[in-house]
């Protein structure tokens, strides 16, 4: 009976010290052994990450990860291959992280919530949730939702901001932000609430122009992050030094970082966002880091 238990038992506490023994590889380590990066990325993002007229995946957040690779190569001194794995949804992204099948995920909003169970980058981003609502529309103003139905994701930041802006909202649960725009093209919601930047891109995916974006000032403000890894500050350090150059480079007017920032939220980008804004959004994140020498 003794021998019974105990050799079931010996396996388990040994399939245990070989699952903790895989996780103390860090991200770089496994990277310069395999010489493989892999990425979860939501495949329809737009402008974050989504699959292009090539048929590419391209995007604000993917130039971001790139520029991250590159990093990496000159940090290992070997070429890194990019493996995109698709998790649209945070519950697909989290649970990968934390069993280690991907070793990067970005356009994600920081939560302490999260942060339990993942670590986050500087964020490379701002938005705020607002509500995508039909030009003329007198919505916009806490009060103006009374009684209104405002399609949400259910358990987002989208749905806290309206329900702590309005108790009174009439909140119609939807799937996803696009969902949500296709409920109210057919006129079956007031409006939606949402990131701003994702609306945007995806009024223009359905055809819906004849809209706007409310109010001026977001109902809540965020930062767009990438999740890494816990316990991993090499990698963190590696994504955040990249990060904070990329910044830097665009305040200081290199082409490169503004022509890839102007690609996709800028005054001619896919979402249109102020290039005074972008500026300060920086200048605010750079404030807290050292600066890094342009020869570095």
């Amino acid at each position: 009976m003794f021998k019974q238990l105990t050799i079931p038992l010996l396996s388990f506490m040994l399939l245990l010290a070989g699952a903790k023994a895989s996780f103390a590889e860090t991200v770089i380590e496994k990277v310069a052994r395999t010489g493989v990066l892999t990425v979860g990325a939501n495949l329809d993002n737009i402008p974050y990450s989504y699959v292009n007229e090539k048929g590419e995946l391209d995007g604000y957040s993917m130039s971001v990860i790139n520029l991250i690779k590159e990093e990496l190569e000159k940090k290992l001194g070997k070429t890194v291959t990019l493996q995109v794995v698709e998790a649209g949804d945070i519950t697909e992204r989290i649970p990968k992280l934390l069993a280690r099948e991907i070793d990067l995920s970005c356009d994600t909003a920081f939560t302490w919530k999260r942060d339990e169970y993942v670590d986050f980058s500087v964020s490379y981003s701002v938005t705020g949730v607002r509500l995508l609502i039909p030009k003329g529309s007198s919505l916009g103003s806490a009060e103006s939702l009374v009684g209104k139905r405002i399609a949400v994701v259910p358990k987002t930041i989208y749905e806290k901001a309206i329900k702590l802006a309005q108790p009174q909202a009439e909140l119609v649960p939807v799937k996803s932000l696009e969902e949500g725009v296709l409920a109210l093209k057919a006129g079956k919601v007031d409006g939606v609430a949402g990131d701003s930047i994702l609306l945007d891109g995806l009024r223009q995916k359905v055809s819906f122009d004849d809209t706007q974006l409310v109010p001026k000032s977001p109902y809540a403000r965020y930062g767009v992050a990438c999740m890494l890894p816990q316990y991993d500050p090499s990698f963190l350090h590696l994504v955040n030094y990249t990060i904070v150059k990329f910044m830097e480079s665009y305040l200081a007017g290199d082409k490169g970082s503004t022509d890839m920032v102007n690609r996709w939220i800028g005054p001619d980008g896919i979402v249109n966002v102020d290039p005074q804004d972008v500026r300060d959004f920086f200048n605010y994140t750079l404030i807290t880091h050292e600066q890094i020498p342009p020869a570095q």
